[in-house]
């Protein structure tokens, strides 16, 4: 798809090359490290696809960013001092929609704040794989705010219903899973370690 309308692609698109030019990569060196093909990175640099979550996932850990971060920095939310307040509308507040699964994801907390907040709404049906690289260097809690959660944690299976909560571990790979026929939210908490 070349004609993508949603700004926060472009945004996307602008913050990954930012994130690859920054580190003085090549798009292969970027595919090497990510294992995301040159050819869907060159695509989603030039605003011409929109990355799914398990792309993003692959890319951020690529850059030892956190999903949140890199959506963080790519919605450009105005910078403030830690003691400054800084409301952030509903209305005002970009949600990135997975193309392969529906997924949505909405920042609740600015690149600033020293815990990142993600709001997630995972669709009936939808599996969103993440590879272990990108959980490495981040401390995170899954909280169920309605509906029920299937937690892939490496090898282990938790189920998670409205009010559970998960502390993540040592990095392994993951899979948020619905596999019911309502919609599940969940928020998503994490802060950032030089260790996992």
């Amino acid at each position: 798809m070349s004609n993508i309308v949603d700004p926060l692609v472009g945004r996307i698109a602008a913050r990954v090359r930012t994130e690859r030019e920054r580190r003085r990569w090549t798009l292969a060196q970027l595919a090497d490290v990510s294992g995301v093909s040159q050819a869907m990175i060159s695509r989603i640099e030039r605003g011409e696809s929109s990355p799914t979550a398990v792309v993003l996932g692959k890319l951020s850990a690529a850059f030892q960013l956190s999903i949140a971060s890199l959506l963080a920095l790519a919605e450009g939310t105005p910078d403030g001092s830690p003691s400054a307040a800084c409301v952030r509308r509903r209305t005002d507040t970009a949600e990135w929609r997975d193309p392969g699964t529906g997924y949505r994801r909405r920042q609740i907390t600015g690149p600033d704040f020293p815990a990142e907040v993600a709001e997630i709404r995972l669709p009936a049906g939808a599996r969103v794989p993440y590879p272990a690289a990108a959980f490495a260097f981040v401390r995170q809690v899954v909280w169920v705010l309605e509906g029920r959660l299937t937690f892939h944690d490496g090898d282990t299976v938790h189920e998670l219903d409205a009010g559970d909560t998960i502390e993540l571990g040592e990095p392994a790979e993951r899979a948020f899973a619905n596999a019911t026929d309502t919609e599940c939210r969940y928020a998503v908490i994490l802060t950032r370690g030089t260790q996992p």
